[in-house]
């Protein structure tokens, strides 16, 4: 059998935030649909754009090193996904639904920042230097989007969920 290097690695995690994104973007519009704030209406419908740009430079990335862009099956998306439809299931109609929305979009952008920061670093040692550079675009965009929702969230979602209670 083959040993395994860092390259089969970083391939396997590029496979793996390759379907995450692609699950994401089609979670995106439902989540927006779903709010009723239209800040957070409106954060998700431009998350979307992003996410879309974002999946397009993952491709470029798979052309960089050669190979085909595809998706890995990624059960920590889909857990946290199922959570976010949970979210929309379960409070539809409650005040409290978008701090909900809001918590389960920032535990997609955590799962997105520890695999973009892993993947840029590995591209880093690898000496991808372009690959780097794409990967670290994208890391930067999903740190700004958890950033803006933690404002939404501190400026109204929250106290509009409290206020209801």
């Amino acid at each position: 059998m083959k040993t395994k290097t860092l390259n089969d690695l970083f391939l396997e995690n590029l496979k793996d935030i390759y379907y995450a994104e692609r699950k994401i973007l089609k979670a995106l519009p439902k989540m927006a649909r779903g709010a009723q704030s239209e800040e957070l209406k409106e954060a998700f419908s431009t998350h979307a754009e992003e996410t879309q740009v974002q999946i397009e430079r993952l491709q470029q990335v798979f052309e960089i090193i050669g190979k085909r862009a595809v998706g890995k099956t990624c059960p920590a998306i889909e857990g946290i996904i199922e959570e976010g439809e949970e979210v929309l299931d379960t409070f539809k109609g409650s005040a409290a639904i978008d701090a909900g929305l809001v918590a389960a979009a920032q535990a997609v952008e955590h799962y997105e920042m520890a695999r973009y920061g892993t993947l840029k670093a590995w591209a880093e040692v690898l000496g991808m230097d372009e690959v780097v550079k794409l990967l670290d675009q994208t890391l930067e965009e999903e740190m700004s989007t958890d950033e803006r929702l933690t404002a939404l969230a501190d400026s109204s979602v929250n106290a509009t969920a409290l206020e209801a209670a």
